[in-house]
């Protein structure tokens, strides 16, 4: 097994359908779902799930990580592309 790219950084968009909460460079977001909790970061497998309620965190580049409450949602990872679809 080699040893993940520490530069590479996931790009993701985070919205609901009438609001765009986040869009841009990341290196990790944490959810859950009917499993537990889990992290995705980049290099992460392809991926898709349907988002329990609770907070979604999203560990941004620099700065404060943005935090979205989200109700339901879903969630899809391909190539260091996520996409959140939350509140819908």
């Amino acid at each position: 097994m080699s040893k993940p790219d520490l530069t590479e950084k996931l790009n993701v968009i985070a919205r609901s359908p009438f609001e765009l909460y986040f869009e841009g460079e990341a290196v990790a977001i944490s959810a859950s779902n009917r499993i537990g909790d889990f992290d995705i970061l980049p290099g992460h497998a392809d991926f898709f799930s349907m988002l329990s309620p609770g907070e979604i965190t999203i560990q941004k580049i620099d700065g404060d990580p943005v935090k979205i409450d989200a109700k339901s949602g879903i969630v899809t990872v391909r190539d260091n592309q996520a996409y959140l679809f939350v509140n819908m």
